[in-house]
């Protein structure tokens, strides 16, 4: 599983933002890695330098192999806060359509002798 990120220019500033959100996100979906082909982060400060309450964004989009990717979005007041909300929605995200798949298997080519 390959992780893309995508940040604005108030994002970088942080230290470490990249290795940070990465081992965190690596952590959290590892149940996943092997079903998804790459994750693609978008951290984005809303208000730049004005500041303000749950200002920062994080949407992540997740391509699942032979799917449509998937995507959930989460702000909070900190980098880490929102990237940490936005795994969580996306493992409820994944879990929904995971186990759909496991209980709903692609029908069968009927066999024809």
């Amino acid at each position: 599983m390959d992780i893309q990120f995508n940040t604005d220019s108030s994002i970088m500033g942080t230290e470490n933002v990249a290795e940070r959100v990465e081992a965190h996100l690596r952590d959290r979906l590892s149940r996943f890695a092997e079903r998804l082909t790459r994750l693609e982060v978008h951290l984005t400060d809303t208000n730049g330098a004005k500041g303000g309450a749950d200002d920062v964004r994080c949407m992540i989009e997740a391509r699942p192999r032979g799917g449509d990717p998937l995507s959930v979005t989460a702000n909070s007041a900190t980098v880490d806060a929102a990237a940490r909300d936005a795994a969580n929605k996306l493992v409820t995200v994944l879990d929904r359509q995971f186990g759909k798949a496991g209980r709903h298997p692609a029908p069968q080519e009927p066999v024809i002798d």
